[in-house]
């Protein structure tokens, strides 16, 4: 590997030994790298940090349930020809002319290396993933309209993510790099927090942690609070105001952290568990009514 292509983490990034090795094998080995974990783990944000660090271009392909693999090889406008045939001025018999690359394509015909993020691959059909198998192997595909052949002038880093919706077929498997990034322990995501607010109160984040584990390892939730609600409920606490040693006891502005009624119910029985004095209750009061309007 070329010094400027070792992937060595950013600082607004807190990656992992083992990630970072993944991430510089997949780009030594010009393999699509595969990252998988629960959503909130920074599987999109790692594109954007390999990209920052490596000085390349990001190009995103967000995959929806209606994607096929074409799309972002290339897309021929036929309503804008016809149109054209019809209204315009314009030669329409120069098909290039409606030929619409994807991001695929962008990543391929780009002057420069980059990186592409096809992300959320899991959200569509179970063919979409064999239907990329040949262009990302060969790195060229072929628009029979045009009778061209679009070649990569240089080989893009692909990071690809998946939630764990559905199962990728082996076919595909076998040609990526795969890991799977972990929810973030105690003190790594003490870390992460400090990357966002350096100058949080120490033992505001720390008992704010502690009732963040203890939420999510409440059994049943149905939407467990991620990295992204944590930072966001941090934020609220320390613009509340919020005493740190009543966080555990109260969990203020829980909204910020659960989505669901369900789980606001299953928290709130679990508060009861533990015990509540008269304070808590009329708190426990409080948090029902700002369910109901969930």
């Amino acid at each position: 590997m070329s010094k400027q292509l070792i992937f060595k983490g950013t600082e607004n990034y807190i990656v992992s030994d083992d990630l970072r090795n993944s991430v510089n094998i997949s780009v030594a080995l010009g393999r699509p790298l595969l990252i998988k974990g629960e959503p909130g783990t920074g599987k999109t944000a790692l594109a954007e940090s390999v990209a920052r660090s490596l000085g390349l271009e990001l190009i995103v392909w967000n995959i929806k349930s209606t994607t096929k693999a074409q799309d972002g090889l290339y897309v021929y406008d036929t309503v804008q020809r016809l149109y054209d045939s019809q209204f315009g001025d314009h030669d329409v018999s120069d098909i290039k002319r409606y030929i619409k690359l994807g991001k695929l394509g962008e990543a391929f015909t780009s002057e420069k290396r980059v990186v592409l993020l096809i992300d959320e691959i899991d959200k569509a059909d179970l063919e979409f993933p064999n239907d990329l198998l040949w262009e990302l192997d060969v790195m060229n595909f072929y628009i029979p309209e045009t009778g061209e052949t679009i070649n990569a002038k240089h080989r893009p880093i692909v990071i690809i993510t998946s939630n764990a919706e559905k199962e990728l077929p082996d076919a595909f498997l076998r040609r990526c790099i795969f890991h799977y990034i972990d929810f973030p322990n105690e003190e790594m995501m003490e870390k992460i927090v400090y990357v966002h607010f350096p100058d949080i109160q120490k033992k505001l984040l720390r008992e704010a942690l502690k009732a963040f584990y203890w939420l999510r390892d409440i059994p049943g939730l149905q939407k467990k609070p991620s990295t992204s609600e944590l930072l966001d409920w941090v934020q609220a606490l320390a613009i509340g105001g919020i005493a740190p040693e009543s966080i555990t006891k109260e969990l203020p502005f829980l909204g910020t952290l659960l989505k669901k009624n369900q789980d606001f119910e299953l928290t709130l029985r679990q508060l009861h568990s533990r015990g509540m004095d008269g304070r808590e209750r009329e708190k426990d009061k409080y948090f029902r009514s700002v369910m109901r309007g969930y």
